[in-house]
């Protein structure tokens, strides 16, 4: 049985517990084939959507509640990765419409994904630029009623099977950052092509995009011209705490796993986890998993309560929760012994799921630099 006393916390209300108990009961009678990633996200979409658990993904007053986004995130990445996955994706890539879009693109968009009826992606990183977003090459042109859209995105999750995307283009209004654009595109529109599809250590929807001359209207615009990276951040604000409850989630299991190892393993006639080495294992990663779900916990409700930003809040819980989740990880495989590196072996397929959270959505060296600077920042606002 997992460890739920932090839901006693003060971060939470009793409706955050009530939704974290219907959600692992979802959790729990979810059938997932790893053999088609795209048929199973597919298919888990549509179930999640059916059962009610990506109601929170979207929200037509742009009223995303964090703390419930981690809570399911880090119920669904403790029990399958996938899962986590095509949740955390609803909700990012509409995130931007949620936030920032019209009456009308709400209306279009929110109750299909919200359902499970529609996948949605967001389209940020290109090949030359990674995290540095402000240097984006993709353009938006104008040509009447219309943008023009050139250039690729690549690392796209759920590229290829997506019905909508949130893409951002540069639209010339200014130098940088400034000059950028958010667009609602989708995949059926002409010069849409999918380049390739990328596979990974944790194989999940992944694909590099182009675009040659594709045309959307301009209604498709979300939020201002040039407003494109202040939408991009905000988002990334929101969902950033999120990646860590996943993080966390995979922690949790990890430490299970090494509980009920340890306790069911005997050397020279006890258990493993009477030798002091191994107690004290097990108490570096405990401390991990708790002092990560404050950070996170604390990012969550803060943005919940008000804050108009949580940048270095969702920044140290991002870096600590995914990095010290390898840490705990890292643990669990050591303590299972050759079965740790066993095909298919719970801790070995949190050995793979982990590693990429430490990259995507703004890599452990790009928070240390968000960090930084945010507190120096801070320093100098006297806050």
């Amino acid at each position: 049985m997992p460890d739920r006393s932090f839901l006693t916390w003060p971060f939470f209300e009793p409706r955050h517990r009530d939704w974290a108990a219907r959600v692992e009961q979802v959790a729990q009678g979810l059938e997932i084939d790893h053999t088609d990633t795209d048929a199973a996200c597919r298919r888990l979409v549509r179930d999640l959507g059916a059962a009610g658990l990506l109601h929170p993904t979207a929200d037509e007053g742009g009223q995303l509640d964090v703390r419930t986004l981690c809570l399911t995130r880090e119920i669904l990445a403790r029990h399958d990765g996938l899962a986590d996955f095509s949740f955390a994706m609803q909700g990012l890539g509409t995130g931007a419409i949620s936030l920032f879009g019209t009456p009308e693109q709400k209306a279009a968009w929110l109750p299909k994904t919200r359902s499970g009826q529609a996948i949605s992606a967001f389209a940020l990183t290109e090949p030359q630029s990674g995290s540095d977003v402000a240097n984006s090459t993709m353009t938006a042109t104008r040509d009447g009623d219309d943008y023009v859209l050139n250039g690729e995105k690549t690392w796209i999750s759920n590229g290829g099977i997506a019905d909508v995307y949130t893409l951002f283009a540069r639209t010339g209004e200014a130098p940088g950052a400034k000059g950028l654009s958010a667009f609602i595109v989708t995949p059926d529109l002409p010069g849409f092509e999918v380049v390739e599809r990328l596979s990974t250590i944790a194989p999940h929807p992944l694909a590099t995009l182009r675009f040659t001359d594709v045309r959307v209207p301009v209604q498709s615009m979300i939020g201002a011209g040039g407003a494109g990276f202040r939408i991009a951040m905000s988002v990334l604000d929101v969902f950033r705490s999120t990646v860590a409850a996943a993080a966390l989630g995979f922690a949790r299991r990890a430490l299970d796993e090494a509980l009920q190892r340890v306790g069911a393993r005997h050397v020279q006639g006890a258990p493993l986890f009477d030798l002091q080495m191994v107690q004290g294992h097990v108490a570096d990663m405990a401390l991990d998993v708790d002092a990560a779900a404050l950070l996170i916990y604390r990012a969550a409700w803060a943005k919940d309560s008000g804050a108009p930003r949580v940048t270095r809040e969702a920044a140290m819980a991002k870096l600590f929760a995914t990095d010290h989740a390898q840490q705990v990880i890292d643990t669990a495989v050591q303590l299972f012994g050759g079965d740790g590196v066993r095909s298919g072996m719970p801790v070995e397929t949190l050995y793979r799921e982990i590693r990429a959270l430490r990259i995507y959505e703004g890599a452990s060296d790009v928070q240390k630099v968000v960090i930084a600077r945010q507190t120096k920042a801070a320093q100098s606002e006297g806050k």
